[in-house]
Parts: structure tokens; sequence; C-alpha cells
């Protein structure tokens, strides 16, 4: 097994407290919160059950996800009618520019915070 699988590879979980497998290898049953969201689950308040591990070459860190059980895994909570309306308010707060209040049709950039004609007008203003 070449080294960087080898630091990867515990299933036993004696070094790192939780069985810990290399990317991709995992066994059958277990999956990550994003895979388990594509199964309409959430782990709904279980314990991480193990994690998979990569070891980024250049800087020798590691990277971890960590995987929760399918079969105690329960559905997802439906969207209630408060909720999708906090969701709707939150987007209209992420398209509107602060300064001039325009509504565009996409989000705004968080780096500037304003919009792209804000962002000209004040660098004229700077020039």
């Amino acid at each position: 097994m070449p080294t960087a699988y080898s630091r990867c590879f515990d299933p036993t979980g004696a070094r790192y407290g939780v069985p810990t497998y290399p990317w991709r290898m995992a066994p059958d049953g277990y999956a990550t919160r994003r895979q388990l969201r594509t199964h309409g689950l959430r782990p709904g308040g279980q314990p991480v059950a193990a994690q998979v591990m990569i070891v980024n070459r250049r800087h020798g860190t590691p990277r971890v996800a960590y995987l929760y059980r399918v079969d105690l895994a329960k559905p997802v909570r439906p969207m209630t009618s408060r909720k999708w309306g906090a969701l709707a308010l939150a987007m209209l707060a992420r398209r509107t520019c602060p300064r001039c209040r325009v509504v565009y049709s996409f989000c705004l950039s968080t780096r500037y915070g304003i919009c792209g004609l804000c962002i000209a007008a004040e660098e004229q203003r700077a020039a």
C-alpha cells in the first residue's frame, strides 16, 4: 500500500478515533451529508460513524469528510411556509444593491457588496 493510503487506512479507529478509509474506498452503508441529502435523508442526530481522508501531497495536510450510517438516517423535514418566506427574503436581500436599492435577477458579488453600476460610479469619483 502506498504511504498516502496507509496514512488514511484505519478501519478499526485506533489511530484517529473513528474508522478511517482512503478517499472513495469507504464500505457500503456509509454516506456524507451531501450524499444523504441527494437521497432525501439527513443524519438525524447520529454521531459520526466513520470518515474518509485524502492527503494533499503538496502541503501534507489531510482533508476529511465525515460519514454517517444510511440505515440510521432520517427523512429530511419538509419546508414550511415560514421557511419558504424566510428563504425568499434572504434571496431578495442578496439580489438588492444596498446603495442604489435596485433589485437584480442575479445575486450580487460578495467581494464588493454593491452592483456594477455603483462600482463604476465609485471608481469615477475616485479618479
